[in-house]
Order: structure tokens, then C-alpha cells, then sequence
């Protein structure tokens, strides 16, 4: 099987991966972004974060991206196919575009306007939605809520479809049945070279953290499938 390379989500680190590192038992590293985890303070960029992802791999990955990272990992796809075997893009199939531009724009008002800028509801959040173990972890590592603006103006800017269409490897599209994100996954997948749908039921945004054993399964199929250079056309729905 080929190593993995995971990419999280927006304000999050390489922490939110850790329970996948310590379930996969194969070669795995989780990166943190411009931005974000050991990269605080720095300017987010897309261009800034397929170079991570790309300094991340050493030899030919399956590239996995939740959310922000999903978006990132379509990019680095594109760019360096040469390095990216096959490509995972978990809750990250809605268009991104002056919609979600507002919407992010609304919620960083929300949280900066807040006497902690929002920590305490963070830790809130994903103290509810994750496992304990996990939503320590994703604490530890940093919430990077100053970081939303860039990440906002970088994907307004982003066609997704058509680098997408680019990318000429395997590429699988996996989505909680409850996720928001997940609206315009028919026109992701059309725009594949290569893919396949995956939803998972009664699965939400954060699935692979939430979900994270079953999320692991998934990664180690699409590694094996991958790896063995067999790439045929699976389709699950809930």
C-alpha cells in the first residue's frame, strides 16, 4: 500500500488526525497548514499550502483532506500528480464561492466579537462532537480562528471543478449523509477523471474524527486499491 498523507480541516492542526495515525498501521503523517497548529502566525495562502502537502511526500501518497484540507488536497493533486497516487477529499464537496465566503465572514465576526474570541465555544463545540481523547488533541494542537478571512478570500478564488479535472488519478469522495458540505458532490464527481462517492449514513461534517475507525477503514481500502494500481468505479449511497 502507498503511505498517507493527511491534510485537516480550517482552524484545526495536524492533531485532528491522530487517532487515524495511531489506527491505520501503515506509514501516515499529518501536516499542520500555513496558519495553523505549529504554523500559527503565518499567512494562509493556497499556493503556501500545496507547497506543505508537497514537502510533505516523499514518495508517490494517497493524499486524504477533510474539509479546508480537502480543497487543499485537490490542489496539490493537480499540481504534482506526479506525487499525489491517489486522492481522498472528505466533506469538502460544496462550491466554494460567495456563499461560503459570507458565511465564513459572519462566523469570524461572531467569534472575534466574543472576550475569549471565541476559545471557550471551540473547545465547547468539539468537546461535544468528538471523542475525548480526540477533542483534547484537536485543543492542544491550536484553534486557529484568526486564520478564517485568508482561508476565505483563498477558496472564493478557487475553481475548484476545473483543477479538479485536472488531477488524472484516483480519486474518492467521502461525505457524512448529515454533512453540509457535501451539496454539490454530484458535480464533484462528474468532474473526476477517476472517482467514486462514498456517504456514509447518519455521519455528520466531522465524520473523520467523529467516525474515526470507520473513516480508517476507508483510508486503508482506497491505499490498498491505490497501491495495487486498480482503479475501478464504486459507488455507495446511503
Amino acid at each position: 500500500m502507498v503511505p498517507v498523507v493527511f491534510i485537516h480541516g480550517i482552524r484545526l492542526s495536524g492533531a485532528a488526525w491522530s487517532e487515524q495515525l495511531g489506527l491505520l498501521g501503515h506509514p501516515a503523517k499529518a501536516i499542520d497548514l500555513p496558519g495553523h497548529g505549529s504554523r500559527r502566525g503565518e499567512r494562509f495562502t493556497l499556493d503556501g499550502a500545496v507547497d506543505a502537502v508537497a514537502g510533505a511526500i516523499d514518495e508517490p501518497a494517497l493524499v486524504v483532506g477533510h474539509s479546508l484540507g480537502g480543497y487543499v488536497a485537490t490542489a496539490a493533486a493537480a499540481r504534482h500528480p506526479e506525487s499525489v497516487a491517489g486522492l481522498v477529499v472528505a466533506g469538502s464537496t460544496y462550491l466554494p464561492g460567495k456563499t461560503l465566503d459570507v458565511l465564513f465572514g459572519l462566523a469570524h465576526r461572531l467569534l472575534t466579537r466574543l472576550p475569549d474570541r471565541g476559545e471557550g465555544l471551540s473547545r465547547r463545540q468539539f468537546r461535544t462532537a468528538l471523542p475525548p481523547k480526540l477533542a483534547e488533541a484537536v485543543i492542544g494542537g491550536g484553534i486557529a480562528t484568526e486564520v478564517i478571512p485568508d482561508v476565505a478570500d483563498a477558496l472564493c478564488r478557487f475553481d475548484v471543478l476545473a483543477v479538479l479535472a485536472t488531477y488524472p488519478g484516483p480519486t474518492w469522495l467521502i461525505n457524512g449523509s448529515r454533512d453540509h458540505f457535501r451539496r454539490h458532490e454530484r458535480s464533484f464527481l462528474d468532474a473526476c477523471a477517476d472517482g467514486r462517492l462514498v456517504t456514509v449514513p447518519n455521519a455528520g461534517h466531522y465524520l473523520p474524527m467523529a467516525r474515526g475507525r470507520e473513516f480508517a477503514q476507508l483510508v486503508l481500502d482506497a491505499a490498498r486499491v491505490t497501491g495495487q494500481g486498480r482503479h475501478g468505479v464504486a459507488l455507495v449511497s446511503a
